[in-house]
């Protein structure tokens, strides 16, 4: 299903929806009644829609002179942080998304917010001058919309929480456990048993 909506005003794609036909660490086709979409994606939603057959990805369109380029995201908080991060002087969607595979959303809005220049530097592509930039320009902004940045498995659904803690104690990885419930609430946002979702979670990792 091709949803043609206005996300904001730059950007006349909310998202697309449908078949995963050829995914990488860096794009995904998504085929959507017969026509394929092109995006770029990061290491971080590559993680997410690797074992999957189909989905939903939020996306942005970058138009410039030399053509326009579709970006995927498996949540909004990382295109929300993608569309932050472009916004500053000397990032480039190629930077941006170079971010976003080094570091997860939160990750990334922890250390503007925290003033971490030195983990900002850590990625391919981003100077001191840079890092400070992204500080200076970001950090009001970043700790205002910090709560959206967060995974949907770790706050606000206690469903999902008591899914992560069972999961937990069966001896899965809280890392592990959080993407598998991330993956399930993603496919099947109306999953209200718990033994359900713990199931399902199971057979996600």
């Amino acid at each position: 299903m091709l949803i043609f909506a206005a996300d904001s005003k730059k950007d006349m794609y909310a998202y697309l929806e449908g078949k995963f036909t050829m995914k990488n660490a860096a794009q995904v086709y998504v085929d959507i009644n017969g026509v394929g979409y092109e995006l770029n994606i990061s290491l971080n939603t590559f993680t997410y829609i690797q074992n999957l057959e189909k989905g939903k990805l939020y996306t942005y369109l970058q138009i410039k002179e030399d053509g326009h380029t579709l970006y995927g995201f498996f949540d909004k908080g990382e295109k929300e942080m993608f569309i932050q991060l472009i916004s500053v002087s000397g990032v480039g969607a190629a930077t941006a998304r170079m971010m976003l595979s080094h570091l997860k959303p939160e990750e990334v809005s922890k250390a503007i917010i925290q003033n971490n220049v030195k983990l900002l530097e850590s990625v391919k592509g981003i100077g001191k001058k840079t890092a400070e930039r992204l500080v200076l320009e970001l950090r009001d902004k970043v700790a205002k919309a910090a709560t959206d940045l967060s995974l949907p498995a770790t706050v606000g659904n206690r469903l999902q929480q008591d899914a992560l803690n069972a999961l937990v104690s069966l001896g899965i990885s809280r890392p592990q456990a959080e993407l598998a419930i991330q993956k399930i609430n993603h496919t099947e946002p109306d999953i209200n048993n718990l033994e359900d979702l713990i199931k399902k979670a199971l057979k996600a990792i």
